[in-house]
């Protein structure tokens, strides 16, 4: 059995995504091949019991989930799966804006990709509200001695550089809880990245990113959505509502169970009424004894359409609060396993005035011969987004870990310089050292309280 990537072998190019889903629990495991194509050893999938709207409920179950989930990923890419970067959502994701300043002494030189990295760990050391911990600092224009609107400030001369941050934040006990995940189930954590930045990995051209484009993940709990222009993010948030609110819509709009409530709105679900006939109808089995229901197609899509339209009034206001309605030339990318929905791009332009079209991850896959047909397939599905997004995160973490340790060959000690580890806080200590928590004698009623 071939080892997956490991702390002493950065150059190996096999990397492990691990997606903690509300619905699924999904781990996929890959490579980038010759061409630069994303190339799948395995996926494995389980149902997750033990999560509600993106954040860890019950800890037992959502470790065995992931259990299963690495076993199925592990058997069919014949890899050890030891180390994952998993994906990390949740109605607790909070965005703010900061603004950092470094004076640089060194000015023989140019500025290098270090003066940035202390600008970005100074960044990590800003004073959150009690219970938020910094999950990502993303550096967005940069300034040079009072020359602004610089992207890429390396190699330019200057002793002042300013950087605007996008500082994107989460709450300590649920991050704990998907650590201690992680933990129990045997595996480490590479990296923890925010699920739409991932997602937007997968299914978002450079080209949309410069134009202006909305990505809006539709998962099971939560809908993520991300704002890209000029090629850099510039509003996230998660909205606590996604494809299970339609579903108990469903359940007690059409007085049915919950699993043939799922299975109307996958194969008769619409998200415009006005697309449905009114003598379309639908016969649910009943329960033992009972005599069959009934259901109107169109009355079914009613439900459907209001719960989806309230949904994408959510992202409106987010899309008009992040300032950026004007600028969106790319317009709503929607993807995630909502995005299957019949005429939801409809229902999205509708609502928003934005075009719209659905994003599928499948540009960056490359064929895998011995990986079976029917998965190789499934893997186009907009549902796999986020776990592709998170694969394609962790391959390019590992191809600069392992530039690094060529340059570190060189006698360029960049690790103590560019990265200090103090610096990361909580979120850092959570990462390097989770083994502690399993060794804690912490039941799971106290890290839920």
């Amino acid at each position: 059995m071939e080892k997956g990537i490991t702390k002493q072998s950065k150059s190996s190019s096999i990397v492990v995504g691990l997606d903690i889903g509300t619905t699924k629990i999904c781990v996929i495991v890959g490579r980038r091949n010759e061409h630069g194509k994303i190339e799948v050893l395995g996926l494995g999938k389980a149902e997750s019991a033990g999560v509600n709207r993106g954040v860890v409920a019950n800890i037992a179950k959502t470790v065995k989930g992931i259990a299963q989930a690495v076993e199925e990923g592990s058997t069919q890419s014949n890899v050890d799966v030891k180390i994952v970067n998993v994906g990390i959502a949740g109605q607790h994701i909070k965005s703010l804006k900061h603004r950092g300043i470094l004076t640089r002494k060194d000015l023989t030189n140019e500025i290098s990709k270090r003066d940035i990295d202390r600008l970005i760990d100074d960044m990590y050391k800003l004073a959150m509200n009690p219970g938020e911990e910094i999950i990502h600092v993303l550096p967005q224009e940069f300034t040079v001695d009072n020359e602004p609107g610089i992207k890429d400030p390396i190699g330019m001369a200057g002793v002042r550089l300013e950087a605007n941050f996008h500082i994107i934040t989460g709450q300590v006990m649920a991050i704990r809880n998907i650590m201690k995940c992680v933990v129990q189930a045997n595996l480490e954590t590479e990296e923890l990245i925010l699920e739409p930045l991932a997602s937007s990995e997968a299914v978002l051209s450079e080209e949309e990113k410069e134009a202006g484009v909305v990505l809006v993940d539709i998962g099971g709990g939560t809908t993520d959505v991300a704002i890209f222009h000029e090629g850099i993010i510039r509003h996230t948030s998660v909205i606590p509502f996604g494809g299970n609110s339609v579903t108990e819509d469903i359940r007690e709009g059409c007085s049915v169970m919950r699993n043939q409530a799922e299975l109307l709105k996958i194969k008769f679900g619409s998200a415009l009424a006005e697309e449905n006939k009114e003598n379309e109808i639908i016969c649910v089995p009943g329960l033992r004894g009972r005599e069959p229901k009934e259901i109107s197609v169109k009355n079914l899509a009613n439900i459907i359409e209001a719960r989806m339209a309230e949904i994408i009034e959510h992202v409106h206001y987010e899309i008009k609060s992040s300032g950026y309605e004007k600028r969106l030339i790319g317009g709503i990318v929607i993807t995630g396993g909502g995005a299957l929905l019949k005429h939801l791009t409809q229902l999205v332009e509708f609502e928003t005035g934005l075009d719209c079209r659905v994003g599928y991850p499948n540009e960056h896959l490359a064929k895998n011969e011995t990986l079976p047909k029917n998965i190789y397939e499934d893997l186009k599905s907009p549902m796999y987004a986020t776990g592709i997004g998170l694969l394609i995160k962790g391959i390019e973490k590992a191809e600069s870990e392992y530039q690094k340790e060529g340059q570190l060959t060189k006698g360029i000690d960049l690790a103590q310089e560019t990265t200090p580890k103090k610096s990361r806080g909580l979120l850092a200590s959570i990462l390097d050292g989770t083994k502690k928590f399993i060794k804690d004698d912490i039941s799971d009623q106290d890290f839920l309280k």
